[in-house]
């Protein structure tokens, strides 16, 4: 119990000083607003933590940055409020970002958009492995990058297409947390989910008996990710050696 409680509290600590680092970035037009929900979502995504942190795994699961229906109103990675609520059983008060966009409100668990995304990544678990005590057994989910960038027009705007200057600092960030959480959780297999995440964990993962793969991403983006994701990326792991 001892062990598990530092462990969460490393997990935690890390968390707390990314937050801290890239709250104090800037950036410029086209991004008119930044949301950090590992501050204004912190009590959630640390109960997320807390309840499902605790390592070693055997695989760890990268995303890019958070979605803006997803852990931008639940704190929790992919984090589409009906299954963070009701499968992860994650609740917390969730606030408000400094700054907030008109168009993209954050409403925590009271808002009523689904995040496709999160709804198939999760959906893929409970189907998969029927609880989610029984995933976080062997897998966690983290994402990269925690912040969410918007336009003035409400759109997203991915941290890959951020300028040079404003990307390198930020990405610094996100490595040594990544690294950090790969070093406390000592996973066997880190899969990215989609290529950037890919890259940015093959950037940091040194260790020989660590090996990085991809899935395909769920978003509906994608027309791959619409015909049968869930089978795609099963075969996926598999083909990486990973045993579901």
């Amino acid at each position: 119990m001892q062990h598990r409680e530092a462990a969460v509290q490393h997990l935690t600590a890390i968390s707390r000083k990314l937050s801290t680092r890239v709250s104090k970035l800037s950036f410029a037009e086209p991004v008119s607003h930044t949301y950090n929900p590992l501050a204004y979502a912190r009590a959630p995504h640390e109960a997320y933590l807390e309840r499902y942190g605790a390592g070693p795994k055997e695989v760890v699961l990268v995303g890019m940055n958070p979605g803006p229906f997803g852990m931008v109103q639940t704190g929790v990675p992919f984090g589409d409020v009906c299954m963070v609520r009701d499968f992860l059983g994650i609740q917390g008060r969730v606030s408000k970002p400094e700054l907030e966009h008109d168009k993209r409100p954050i409403l925590g668990f009271e808002c009523a958009r689904r995040e496709i995304s999160g709804h198939r990544l999760w959906g893929w678990v409970r189907d998969r492995f029927g609880t989610a005590d029984h995933f976080f057994e062997r897998f966690f989910v983290v994402n990269y990058c925690p912040l969410a960038f918007l336009e003035a027009t409400g759109k997203n705007r991915t941290p890959d297409r951020l300028p040079p200057a404003e990307r390198d600092v930020l990405f610094t960030a996100c490595d040594d947390a990544l690294r950090q959480i790969i070093e406390l959780l000592a996973p066997r297999h880190v899969v990215g989910i989609g290529a950037f995440a890919e890259r940015r964990a093959r950037a940091v993962v040194s260790a020989p008996a660590t090996t990085v793969s991809t899935i395909l991403h769920p978003s509906p983006a994608s027309p791959k990710a619409n015909d049968d994701w869930a089978g795609v990326i099963t075969a996926q792991l598999a083909a990486s050696g990973i045993k579901l």
